[in-house]
């Protein structure tokens, strides 16, 4: 089952249940799932589909806090009731261990020993972490382990 068809479910019985706040959320999502397949003319991967679910996410996250930090708690909390929703689609998240054994191959595999290796080894790691680990926190467990 494609993510915008469990999208589709989900907002169904987010309508029957009468969940306003989780339709919206649900609606905003296939929205951006669904343009984003309109711009390429073509049905989403699951890689793309994730791509855009980050995107949102990412999103949701620096607008809580532009709101929180302008002192709109309210919008703030509505940011981040659309993020609960939104982490529901999102794959498991990956635990630090497992993060860093990831990393940890990537730079044995790469012979990595400086700074200079730093690119190699982030386009080595990203493509295994894709969605499940936020890359700003992957690029500084690679800084860690180069440094």
């Amino acid at each position: 089952m494609t993510m915008i068809a469990r999208m589709e479910d989900e907002l169904k019985e987010a309508m029957l249940a009468r969940d306003g706040d989780r339709r919206d959320a649900l609606r905003l999502l296939l929205n951006s799932l669904k343009a984003a397949e309109k711009e390429l003319q073509r049905p989403l991967s699951d890689e793309e589909e994730l791509q855009v679910l980050q995107r949102e996410r990412k999103r949701r996250i620096e607008a809580a806090e532009a709101f929180r930090a302008g002192g709109r708690d309210e919008q703030a909390a509505s940011e981040e009731a659309e993020l609960a929703v939104l982490q529901e689609f999102m794959p498991e998240p990956l635990s630090e261990d497992e993060l860093e054994e990831i990393v940890d191959d990537a730079i044995a595999e790469n012979g990595a020993t400086s700074m200079r290796d730093f690119g190699r080894v982030m386009a080595d790691v990203m493509p295994q972490v894709s969605g499940r680990a936020d890359g700003s926190v992957v690029s500084q467990l690679v800084k860690e382990k180069l440094a």
